[in-house]
């Protein structure tokens, strides 16, 4: 009977296991052996450095291949992701037996300049193709055309992060996009569309499309003026950069109220911002930065509730602040730098901006007159408020603000003594701290300052300097009132590491000698030290600062020779100095550029066919220099200086690796520019212009790749559930 039961069992139990294997196994499914040499063909015709393609194998199953995906039920590929596979090549028109596929994802990859294959065109079943940041150049075949069933394209973008770019993507004629009826995703960054003259009107025949990524096309071509067109479908739209070089285009009056995103920015747009904004009462994003537009900033942005990012910086807006901008309560980033706006801002400006944490109006005309105990309503991360007026008494509701990384109340008209708990609470932010150009006073002598980019230049601080953190990168504190020693300043515990790589206490009322402690700080670059009381030596210390480029110590009362340690800075490029031009320098016949200008040499320039090849402007501004290629011809005396200099130098020979190093510099000639950036303020104030424009741009960059992640992203783990 046992017996019995057993051999009824056993079948059974073989049978179940069996079942549940199938059931268990991930890939119960045999690949398609004709798209397997499809795929394989695919491969051969690309090259892989990154290897992303080495599970693309003969013995294997191709239901396993990386970024290759497969129906459940059929087992015929339906996705191929190569998204960042890092490809380099072509593509092969093998992908044509692939009869079920659907999505194919070729972005950011290398494809070298050729073009777009025009048989993806007869992939008809596709409803998502994606070749953006792929290298790939010239005609968008019009064959693309054929792909009914597309609801996503991606053709912006011309090379992947970190690659050089490519000949463009270009259009004739567009009038093709039209025959992608389904379309809803459409993106054609950096697309040559200046040829197409009737882009709008092939556009807005896509009733399905909500989102439209035109940036950089170069539309200066397109008319403002057109006849109706049909963008209800629309929620995002992003036009910037094309130098469209007019008023903004009627043709959005018929865009779908439910918009979201509007970029209009880098256009040279003209003429006054349109009231009609304020209907789209659904955007949550509007660029209109880097355009031209004049006249007041409409109120009826304030109608705007959903509004989380508001852009006008670098226009021409004029006239007052509309207060209804302090009723976007979701608003987080608010931007109107760069605009001669004359307006007295009040506490109602900020009535209900509990959510705003990026604030940059600087460059304005703008006066604060906030009550002394107002509290806002927002904690920022980000303030800049340079060159508005925020004084004469000092800001006291910036300590509300815990949470601060970027502060910037420069120039901002304040005569005022520095509340003593304020520094303790600015040590607590966390990037950049900048109260320059100001007439902000107080005794710093028991500070310490711990931010990594400190600009306290231009006031009116006074006493001891203050005690400085290892976390110090950049430290300017030039024109104010400190004295005293700079020995505790420079020779405090660090506990072996330090960041700073600037320093500027010029124009000070400084004095003593110059400390010996300057190994512990081997991240200087740039050091000046000008225009205080300094007197002895120069230490031999300075000279193990092996990666100085820029050291100033001019009109002090430093005495005795050059330290022969400073052939060891061989990357010295910009350097004070008095007494007369080394015959070392003279000798030196690799030399492709020199300037020794507005330094305090004398005597004779020495002889030779190298330093003689130079123009007289790399001497300028040392008024006792004299001899070719200078007009100043040399006196008597102006000899004898010459024959003591080259008798110095014979005694003094290893003076020579110095002044080598010091040619080294100049050969490279960086601190020409970097040197001016950071001791000649009107400069530096340019160049951050330029950086707070480069500012822009990378964010508005930022936010497209973001936009792109964030798809592939959500799309990468929808279809990890088909896998």
């Amino acid at each position: 009977m046992a017996i019995s039961k057993a051999i009824i069992v056993f079948p059974l139990l073989c049978f179940l296991s069996s079942t549940i294997s199938i059931l268990c196994d991930p890939y119960p499914l045999v690949c398609n052996e004709i798209e397997k040499r499809a795929l394989l063909s695919f491969k051969h015709a690309l090259s892989d450095p990154a290897h992303s393609l080495s599970s693309w194998s003969a013995q294997k199953d191709c239901c396993r291949w990386n970024g290759v995906y497969y129906h459940d039920i059929t087992g015929r590929v339906f996705q191929l992701d190569l998204l960042n596979f890092g490809l380099v090549d072509k593509v092969s028109p093998a992908l044509l037996q692939l009869e079920f596929l659907n999505y194919l994802d070729l972005s950011n990859n290398d494809f070298g300049g050729s073009p777009i294959p025009s048989f993806l065109g007869s992939m008809q079943s596709l409803t998502y193709l994606d070749l953006s940041y792929a290298s790939f150049g010239g005609l968008i075949p019009p064959q693309l055309e054929n792909l009914s069933n597309l609801l996503y394209l991606s053709l912006g973008g011309v090379a992947p992060l970190g690659k050089l770019e490519p000949r463009p993507l270009y259009v004739k004629n567009l009038h093709w996009i039209s025959h992608l009826s389904s379309l809803e995703y459409l993106s054609m960054y950096e697309v040559d569309l200046h040829r197409e003259v009737h882009l709008v009107e092939s556009m807005s025949m896509l009733s399905s499309l909500s989102k439209l990524y035109l940036g950089g096309c170069e539309l200066d071509t397109m008319s403002p003026l057109l006849g109706y067109v049909n963008f209800t479908s629309l929620t995002e739209l992003h036009l910037y950069g094309n130098n469209l070089n007019h008023e903004i285009p009627n043709w959005l009056f018929n865009i779908s109220t439910s918009l979201l995103q509007l970029f209009l920015d880098y256009n040279q747009l003209t003429g006054q911002i349109p009231e009609f904004l304020g209907q789209f009462k659904h955007l949550e994003h509007l660029s209109l930065g880097y355009n031209s537009f004049d006249g007041p900033i409409p109120s009826s942005l304030g109608n705007l509730s959903s509004l989380v990012s508001l852009f006008l910086n670098k226009n021409r807006l004029n006239g007052t602040l509309p207060s209804s901008l302090g009723l976007l309560s979701n608003l987080e980033t608010l931007e109107i730098r760069n605009n001669p706006l004359a307006d007295t801002i009040s506490e109602a400006h900020f009535n209900k901006l509990s959510n705003l944490i990026f604030l940059d109006m600087s460059s304005t005309s703008l006066i604060f007159t906030v009550k002394s105990n107002w509290v806002p309503p927002f904690q920022l991360k980000h303030l800049w408020m340079s060159s508005c007026q925020t004084g004469p008494n000092f800001p006291t509701w910036l300590q509300s603000q815990t949470s601060l990384q970027d502060l910037d109340i420069s120039n901002s008209g304040i005569v005022d003594l520095a509340p003593t708990c304020f520094w303790k609470w600015a040590s607590h932010i966390e990037v950049q701290i900048d109260l320059s150009d100001n007439q902000i006073s107080g005794d710093l002598s028991g500070v310490l300052l711990n931010n990594p980019y400190i600009d306290l230049s231009s006031n009116c601080f006074m006493g001891e300097l203050p005690r400085l953190s290892p976390n110090v990168i950049v430290l300017n504190m030039a024109n104010n009132s400190f004295s005293g020693p700079i020995s505790h300043f420079l020779c405090q515990q660090l506990n072996g590491r330090s960041e700073l790589e600037a320093l500027d206490l010029s124009n000070n009322d400084l004095y003593g000698e110059l400390p010996l402690c300057w190994k512990s700080w081997q991240s200087l670059t740039h050091v000046n030290l000008g225009n205080n009381n300094f007197s002895g030596k120069i230490p031999d210390s300075v000279g193990s600062l092996f990666s100085l480029k820029a050291l100033h110590l001019q009109n002090n009362g430093l005495s005795g020779s050059t330290p022969s340690s400073f052939r060891d800075c061989t990357s010295l490029g910009l350097l004070d100095l008095s007494g007369e031009i080394p015959q070392s320098l003279a000798d030196l016949t690799f030399l492709n550029r020199l300037n020794l200008s507005y330094n305090q040499f004398r005597g004779r320039i020495p002889l030779s066919t190298q330093l003689q090849s130079f123009d007289a402007f790399s001497y300028i501004g040392n008024a006792q220099l004299c001899g070719a290629p200078l007009t100043k011809n040399c006196t008597e005396d102006d000899e004898s200086q010459g024959m003591d200099t080259i008798d110095e130098n014979e005694e003094g020979s290893e003076m020579r690796w110095f002044y080598i190093s010091m040619g080294l510099g100049f050969i490279v000639g960086f601190w020409g520019v970097c040197g001016a950036l950071l001791f000649k303020e009107n400069w530096r104030n340019a160049y951050f212009q330029f950086l707070y424009d480069i500012r822009d741009r990378v964010y508005v960059a930022i936010a497209i790749r973001l936009n792109w992640f964030h798809d592939n992203l959500r799309r990468l783990l929808v279809s990890e559930t088909h896998h």
